[in-house]
């Protein structure tokens, strides 16, 4: 079969089961770039792709893209759940699956988080602006990072968050995670009077409150991706911090850190992050261990034995 009809029926077919487009157009992303490599080296059909020629493709990332480790992972991942479609409709042979004796690379695990002194200076820049110019943009901006902080939720659920998805009574939100799972998260009473705060401000601003949280300040309707990126890429411009990423998922390290750090369990922490598998939730602990050291010393069993 064709390759770039292959990548065709295998988007057609992620569709019917209804991923989100998000997913989708990810997955295009590498394949198409996957059979633009494969053309230039003469090969057109599916079945003619080998794991060496695989492998070609990912040190072709590596050395002429400049992808690091963890994005050549993703990609050998996307390619591993196209081959394995094409086996699953008997497309290919399962003894000629080529991504079969494909494995990951090792990556270097490192996740930055926000300091206390990285924090004030982020929400002190959004107060003055606002005392100044009592601008909207620099209140939602402020709303955002709190939100983000208190929180932990990922850019799409964050985009995404709408106002009856607040449960102010019961101090709780319901979120829209990866694969469009809903799971319910509890709110601080800070976290809560914060968001109150900016609702009100928000029905002050516009005629009609918009069912998102976080909107554009002209046309008061949902906000984009790009457009939380652009505010970060603003913020990272004024703060120049050359220490850490500031970037949304900073904010979920940081999130994950100060849980860990203030005595949350491993448990705990990964329902409020809603990993699906643990292992995912123990990086956090596993890099994080020493930041434990005080908790350890005042809740360790051997603290009250006589030894």
């Amino acid at each position: 079969m064709i390759l770039k009809f292959a990548v065709q029926e295998f988007k057609d077919d992620r569709e019917y089961k209804n991923l989100s487009p998000k997913t989708i157009a990810a997955y295009l992303l590498t394949l198409k770039e996957f059979q633009a490599f494969c053309s230039e080296q003469e090969i057109v059909n599916v079945e003619d792709v080998t794991t060496s020629l695989i492998k070609s493709y990912l040190l072709y990332c590596q050395k002429e893209r400049e992808n690091n480790p963890t994005t050549r992972n993703s990609k050998l991942h996307t390619i591993k759940i196209f081959f394995n479609y094409l086996e699953e409709v008997e497309i290919i042979d399962s003894k000629k699956n080529p991504i079969k004796r494909l494995s990951y690379v090792k990556e270097d695990i490192k996740i930055e988080a926000f300091s206390d002194y990285h924090i004030t200076q982020m929400l002190n820049y959004y107060r003055r602006i606002n005392s100044r110019n009592r601008t909207f943009h620099a209140y939602r901006d402020y709303t955002i990072i709190i939100t983000l902080l208190g929180t932990g939720v990922r850019l799409g659920e964050l985009i995404n968050l709408k106002w009856n998805d607040i449960d102010f009574k019961s101090g709780t939100v319901t979120v829209y995670g990866k694969k469009r799972e809903q799971s319910s998260i509890p709110l601080t009473d800070k976290l809560i009077k914060e968001l109150s705060e900016y609702q009100v401000f928000c029905r002050q601003t516009f005629k009609t409150l918009s069912e998102y949280v976080f909107t554009s300040d002209r046309k008061n309707e949902q906000l984009k991706v790009e457009s939380v990126k652009s505010l970060f890429r603003r913020l990272k411009a004024a703060m120049n911090f050359k220490d850490v990423r500031l970037s949304c998922h900073t904010f979920r390290h940081t999130f994950a850190h100060r849980m860990l750090m203030n005595g949350c369990d491993v448990f705990t922490l990964q329902k409020m992050l809603r990993h699906s598998q643990i292992s995912m939730t123990q990086k956090y602990l596993s890099i994080w261990g020493t930041a434990l050291r005080e908790q350890n010393a005042k809740y360790n069993p051997l603290n009250g034995m006589d030894l």
